[in-house]
């Protein structure tokens, strides 16, 4: 029986980031991408979220290589933790490959993993798979689409991307795309992230003449935010100050690094004498500065959210200082963007946003644009990728729009196994899957358990009930205590502090009778006893924990 073509994604199904997808024939595996995602609202104190890699280190003699379209984090944020468990060689760009060779410095991985930087038009063998680099246009530079010629067809992965005509890299390879369709394209991967967007994406010279106007007749100070990997708006913005005779000084750890990268890469031109360090700013006029900051998203630790809270060492927002917000918000993170905007509003910034002016022009392809791809590459069958239920929904529904036979279209999840022939395509089984948690330098140890009992304390605080026990007959010597965090303000909650303090002793009393030393049975009747009494009085259940100790 002839082997099978299987397509697994292992992240970026039904979720906005976490992307990364494998492709095995036989023996040769490859895997395309490896990001990470955002934490949820309920992942307190979660870092990041990554993928389940599991089946790649169960399968790392089959592995051939490790490709990358582009350099944001939710393509290679996951990668410094594959490459602990795994060493396959990396091929991407050389912008992409620099932010990820970063990234790997930090982890002191840089000197172990071996990094392929690649043009596009380029084609590298690994093992049965030919990938072809395809430039195409995103909000970073050097993004590519992927055509992998496999034993059973080509199979196009767009990546991330838009078609931008005014692109200061040059309008996507639609050309190459075209030509691909006329050989036969067995199955297309393509981003489904605006597909519920009509029309096309605004072009980055749209975004240059908003944010210039904002700069024309303005003589207050201009913080801008930004997401940290766009070099083009970078560009723009550093341009623009040049013009206006402004000096622009950089703030944010990531904004930093990218500045960093695309400079030594070449992908940034600076005038002379137009960066300054942060710390310069103070002996400057106000209208003569341009600070450049993280915090588009309202991160907690950003650049932005410190300058707004008073957290920031070298920058303190004044009145009048013009905040401009070049960025849309990532599904999720609108409320502490808002947060942020109302702060800076209460400190007497001007606060101008995308919505009110062109100050941000997305990396993803509209509707019209995605039609053009569908037109150009004609694929046998069609996968949509990195999107949640609703937008890939939405693109299957385009794509049928577009004359595809809906028998064609595979809806995938997660971990599930897509098995192609030459003539058929179907789901069939499952691999190991799932996200695993990044907090501080943990990867995985914080799990759903634990993630349950920081909702819980979270929500109703908790309290620690401490009783000192004789270990000759069992009887109380002190206590119990009770002491409390995030449950209620002791010194005004007295009486109930001593209502509590009563019925664990009746508890102790009743579970200790006759010299009994079963200890899980008395910490079982202090929690059962104190938490009915706690939710029939305060309707709040809060957590209990029973310390018991003999001396």
């Amino acid at each position: 029986m002839s082997e099978k073509l299987k397509i697994i994604s292992l992240g970026g199904l039904n979720e906005i980031g976490k992307n990364i997808t494998v492709l095995e024939y036989g023996r040769d595996m490859i895997v395309v991408d490896c990001g990470m995602g955002f934490p949820e609202d309920d992942m307190y104190g979660i870092d990041s979220v990554i993928a389940d890699t599991s089946y790649l280190v169960k399968n790392k003699n089959k592995l051939r290589g490790l490709f990358i379209t582009h350099g944001h984090e939710d393509h290679i944020g996951g990668i410094p933790y594959l490459m602990q468990d795994l060493r396959i060689p990396v091929h991407g760009t050389r912008l992409t490959l620099g932010l990820v060779k970063r990234k790997l410095e930090e982890f002191d991985l840089a000197d172990k993993v071996k990094l392929f930087t690649h043009e596009a038009g380029e084609v590298v063998k690994a093992g049965c798979f030919q990938v072809e680099f395809i430039h195409m246009n995103h909000s970073i530079a050097d993004a590519v689409a992927f055509a992998i010629k496999t034993p059973v067809g080509t199979v196009v992965m767009t990546g991330d991307f838009k078609i931008d005509a005014t692109a200061s890299e040059g309008i996507a390879d639609l050309g190459r795309l075209g030509q691909l369709g006329k050989e036969g394209v067995l199955a297309l991967l393509c981003d489904s992230t605006n597909v519920e967007r009509p029309g096309y994406s605004a072009s980055e010279t749209l975004v240059a003449a908003g944010l210039e106007r904002q700069f024309k007749d303005c003589d207050q100070r201009i913080i801008i935010t930004t997401f940290a990997s766009n070099a083009h708006r970078l560009q723009n913005i550093i341009n623009i100050a040049h013009k206006y005779g402004r000096k622009v000084a950089v703030t944010g750890r990531s904004m930093e690094n990218i500045l960093k990268v695309s400079v030594e890469l070449g992908y940034l031109k600076l005038p002379a004498r137009t960066l300054v360090d942060i710390s310069a700013i103070k002996n400057l006029p106000k209208n003569k500065i341009v600070i450049v900051s993280t915090g588009s998203q309202g991160e907690n630790m950003s650049a932005l959210y410190r300058m707004a809270f008073t957290g920031h060492k070298q920058v303190e927002i004044q009145p009048g200082d013009r905040i401009i917000i070049s960025a849309s918000a990532i599904p999720g993170n609108e409320k502490a963007i808002s947060r942020i905007i109302n702060e800076l509003y209460r400190k007497g910034a001007d606060v101008v946003c995308d919505k009110q002016a062109d100050l941000h022009a997305s990396g993803h392809a509209g509707q019209e644009e995605l039609k053009i791809i569908h037109a150009l590459i004609k694929p046998k069958f069609f996968i949509p990728v990195h999107g949640e239920q609703r937008h890939l929904r939405a693109h299957a529904r385009l794509a049928q729009a577009m004359g595809m036979d809906p028998k064609n279209i595979i809806i995938s999840d997660v971990g599930r196994v897509i098995e192609l022939t030459k003539t058929t395509c179907k789901l069939t089984g499952n691999v190991p899957s799932g996200r695993i948690l990044v907090d501080g330098s943990g990867v995985g140890d914080v799990g759903s358990v634990v993630l349950r009992d920081r909702k819980h304390l979270a929500q109703d605080g908790m309290l620690v009930v401490v009783v000192n026990l004789s270990a000759e007959d069992g009887s109380v010597i002190t206590g119990p205590d009770i002491i409390t965090r995030g449950f209620v303000y002791v010194k005004e909650s007295e009486h109930l502090m001593e209502e509590m303090r009563i019925i664990a002793a009746h508890a102790i009393d009743r579970c200790t009778k006759d010299g009994a030393r079963d200890w899980s049975a008395l910490k079982a009747g202090i929690k059962s006893d104190l938490s009915a009494y706690l939710f029939k009085t305060t309707k709040r259940n809060p957590m209990i924990l029973p310390v018991i100790m003999e001396i």
